[in-house]
């Protein structure tokens, strides 16, 4: 007789702390808890992948392949498990096949046992050659499916991507729920599906943003499901999982019981709740219950993302008309599931389309190769129109988008140089090369430095004093009034001081020119003069200034002093919440005077480039 246990995979190593604390927590963090961790008896911990190999290198200054190796070393019993994206690997473009056939070598023989792999797109071209080269490796092959739902995602769409996935020879399926949209009766549905339609183990992975999670996660099991994700108990809840210890105690007794020791799973859970204050600047105070992914499908995450462009631009009364747009944006592009990158992808071209006042006036570079088919093929029918304002008549791809990549490992290795001491330094400057060089750099010389975590900023109340700077007010900006609270400071470097704020519970970090010395102190943080710089540029004011739509930063200067450009053509790249958009020149003239340079960061209003 087939075993009812339900096997649990812990993600508080990665999707807890990616959910909930920005994917900040440290490996040093991670390992006193390891022996434990291991003890617990899950079928995995969730440890690697997703965005902790880009945090560790942009944020953190660890080695995230060093880290893979230190947490296989804490936990031998326990399968470490990892969140690949297909033929993005880990990040935002499609790699060669050799490279994505390296990488998988690599994190193999590091010590990844498990891969869950998946596409944005549910392009399950773009999974091929990922579990090709999990087989050959030897590991546990885990397909993906990213739940979403739309005209055209069905139940029988669900249930022949997962005889695919059976068809590719992966272990086991995983229904993959990124914003917590499946409902109960939406899952009983899905579960009792595809336990007729394949033979394969299968997964229940979802949020609980919307509150429904554990409801969830119990019929799923009921209807076939025998693996399931959750966090451990202090880590859980809002746009991270299910409790662990809470479905431990709901299997119990029953015919699905895991098994697990709850007095240990409460150690645990008694560990990350002191881990966890250390990292309360990447906090937000609305990470809690929020269901209006049911009604726009945006996901919490993707809300704050959203909140954080449209204050910088004193917009955010727009954030209704963003959230009705996005659902037009996600239609006209085919309705993709939103999952990195296919969120930031529509997310920004939804601001874009409601900032600029015209829907598609500036579309971005992104949504130009995703219409290309530079990303796979659309779920559903793309909007022609919108595809022709965009590329014009360029070529559409129709093939596996990889298959037109040269290999790239030999220029890798050549590019990197000597900074590269391994093969997996190779892989970390595929994955990010401005990042992964920069921190090649840094280990060469000697000077990695993580962020700093912000030290403990008392209330006058707890200290007995009170502070001579505020450390709790509101701001009124362009009209609209911010909620402003001061959670730490930073340590001083090149006369800026990073200071760590929440504006309406959205943590923020800014960098604030020292021109007298500002220190924290029991009493909260003593200031006497210390103002921000500011912008030098000058303020657009004529037709021939070009400016941003959006703060951002400029990845390229594409004319110079003298340039002749007509109306329309792109002058510089922006970047903005991950994505690039080109920015036209408003008229036809020649450049008189370009007042940025690469990886300036700018604002609206800004002349950035000024065309006669």
């Amino acid at each position: 007789m087939t075993s009812k246990k339900v096997h649990i995979t812990e993600v508080v190593l990665r999707d807890a702390h990616q959910s909930l604390l920005a994917t900040r927590m440290r490996t040093a963090d991670m390992l006193p808890a390891c022996d434990k961790l291991d003890k617990a008896g899950f079928w995995s911990l969730e440890a690697w992948g997703g965005a902790t190999f880009d945090s560790c290198l942009r944020f953190l200054k660890e080695d995230p392949w060093e880290r893979l190796r230190l947490l296989k070393k804490a936990l031998p019993k326990t399968p470490i498990q990892m969140l690949l994206r297909g033929q993005n690997l880990l990040g935002y473009r499609h790699y060669s096949d050799d490279v994505v056939e390296a990488f998988v070598a690599k994190a193999a023989a590091n010590g990844v046992d498990v891969f869950r792999i998946f596409d944005a797109m549910n392009d399950l071209r773009n999974l091929e050659v990922s579990v090709k080269a999990v087989l050959k490796s030897g590991k546990h092959a885990q397909g993906a499916i990213c739940y979403t739902t739309s005209p055209v995602h069905t139940i029988e769409h669900f249930v022949e991507q997962a005889k695919e996935l059976e068809a590719m020879g992966c272990h086991s399926i995983a229904i993959k729920d990124m914003a917590g949209l499946i409902t109960p009766a939406r899952t009983v549905e899905l579960f009792t599906a595809l336990s007729k339609a394949t033979k394969l183990p299968l997964a229940f992975h979802s949020h609980t943003t919307v509150g429904t999670a554990n409801i969830c996660m119990y019929l799923a099991v009921e209807h076939g499901a025998r693996h399931v994700d959750t966090a451990i108990s202090s880590m859980s809840w809002g746009t991270s999982h299910s409790p662990t210890e809470s479905m431990v105690v709901a299997f119990r007794g029953t015919p699905y019981d895991t098994g697990l020791d709850l007095e240990l799973l409460q150690q645990i859970g008694f560990y990350f709740r002191e881990v966890r204050k250390k990292y309360r600047q990447f906090e937000s105070e609305y990470a809690d219950i929020d269901t209006r992914v049911q009604v726009n499908q945006v996901p919490g995450g993707m809300i704050s993302n959203l909140s954080n462009q449209l204050k910088e631009q004193g917009a955010l009364g727009r954030m209704n008309e963003v959230l009705a747009e996005i659902p037009r944006v996600r239609e006209d592009l085919g309705y993709p599931p939103l999952v990195t990158p296919t969120s930031q992808i529509v997310g920004t071209q939804a601001v874009l389309n409601v900032l600029t006042g015209k829907r598609y006036k500036n579309i971005t570079n992104e949504v130009k190769l995703y219409l290309q088919g530079r990303y796979g093929k659309a779920p559903g029918t793309i909007n022609e129109q919108v595809r022709k304002m965009a590329i014009g008549n360029e070529e559409i791809i129709t093939c596996r988008p990889a298959d037109r990549l040269k290999p790239e490992m030999h220029r890798l290795r050549e590019e990197i140089g000597e900074l590269a001491k391994s093969e997996e330094d190779v892989l970390t400057y595929a994955m990010f090369p401005e990042i992964g060089r920069k921190f090649l750099e840094e280990r060469a010389t000697g000077t990695l430095k993580p962020e700093p975590l912000a030290p403990v900023v008392e209330t006058p109340a707890a200290a007995g004093v009170t502070p001579l700077a505020p450390t709790d007010f509101n701001v009124t900006v362009h009209g609209e009034t911010y909620h402003i609270r001061v959670t730490g400071v930073g340590h001083k470097a090149d006369d800026l001081r990073p200071y760590f704020v929440s504006v309406d519970g959205v943590p923020e970090e800014i960098l604030i020119e020292a021109l007298a010395e500002t220190v924290p102190t029991e009493a909260g943080l003593v200031d006497t003069k210390r103002v921000s710089k500011g912008s030098k540029r000058p303020k657009a004011s004529k037709e021939g200034h070009v400016t941003s739509s959006m703060p951002g930063t400029v990845v390229d200067v594409v004319v110079k002093v003298g340039s002749k450009v007509k109306a329309g053509d792109a002058v510089l790249v922006i970047e903005a919440m991950k994505m690039e958009n080109e920015v036209p020149a408003p008229v036809a003239g020649t450049v008189k005077a370009v007042n940025v340079a690469k990886g300036d960061s700018v604002n609206p209003d800004e002349a950035l480039v000024e065309i006669e």
